[in-house]
């Protein structure tokens, strides 16, 4: 059995044939990684499905489909969510311990707690989707005007539907990351945010609307969240800017004379 990629050292010198040997290997660990994640989700696609289903209203307990081969596409397309998202860890892994050797220790320091920070942030937004989002969504759109319409739910686009509402939160939740990145180059500022915190609430719920969601039930379930989120994330500049040892810049540094 062959050996997992090793990962080079701080300033390790290679060559460029054992850079892409190194880089040939990581690819296959992902693809092995993809192929076992697809596996799982394969073997646990009916409990998946009946997570999913959940939400759906009394009267169509289960989503119709219309083609030969709509429900294993259907399966297929779960399956292949399900699979980026068991290997997600592994693809990141590889991904870091391929290009951690250029950095050096501190800087390899602080983008570990932000990776950490990032996949936090992200399963708590799926998390989040799932619990909140998802059934309020579901039960205003299924129940819209159902005097006036025959509802059935059809198995593509709900699918589809529920992967856009659960993306979407955990794109939502990865607002601190965005706003702690700008704060770390000094292109804004704790200061500044503060200053001008009225702005950014309105530049958030234009975001918020921005985001997939074709109800407002969605459309505001994101934007508060991006609200709290938004708050959080001036907070957390002053630290990283304490920890930087610049707690006392005032403006970026595009503003500087």
């Amino acid at each position: 059995m062959r050996r997992l990629p090793r990962r080079l050292e701080h300033g390790e010198e290679v060559t460029l044939v054992e850079h892409l040997e190194e880089l040939r290997q990581r690819i296959f660990v992902c693809l092995g990684a993809l192929v076992l994640g697809f596996v799982i989700s394969y073997v646990f696609h009916r409990h998946v499905l009946d997570w999913l289903n959940r939400y759906l209203p009394t009267h169509t307990p289960k989503p119709f489909t219309l083609g030969v081969a709509e429900p294993f596409l259907t399966v297929m397309k779960l399956c292949l969510w399900g699979a980026l998202l068991i290997a997600l860890p592994i693809l990141l892994w590889q991904l870091w311990a391929f290009l951690a050797p250029a950095l050096d220790e501190q800087h390899e320091r602080r983008i570990v707690w932000f990776v950490l920070l990032a996949s936090g942030l992200l399963v708590a937004g799926i998390v989040f989707g799932y619990f909140v989002a998802l059934p309020a969504a579901v039960h205003y759109l299924t129940n819209y005007d159902k005097h006036q319409f025959d509802i059935h739910v059809g198995a593509a686009s709900y699918y589809s539907f529920v992967t856009m509402v659960l993306l979407a939160m955990g794109l939502v939740f990865e607002l601190p990351i965005f706003v702690l990145a700008l704060v770390g180059l000094g292109i804004l500022s704790s200061r500044q945010l503060r200053k001008n915190r009225r702005m950014g609430y309105f530049i958030v719920a234009c975001v918020g609307v921005a985001l997939p969601g074709v109800d407002p039930v969605t459309t505001c379930i994101e934007i508060v969240p991006l609200w709290l989120l938004f708050e959080a994330s001036i907070q957390l500049s002053r630290v990283v800017e304490r920890r930087r040892g610049d707690a006392t810049l005032t403006t970026p540094w595009h503003a500087q004379p």
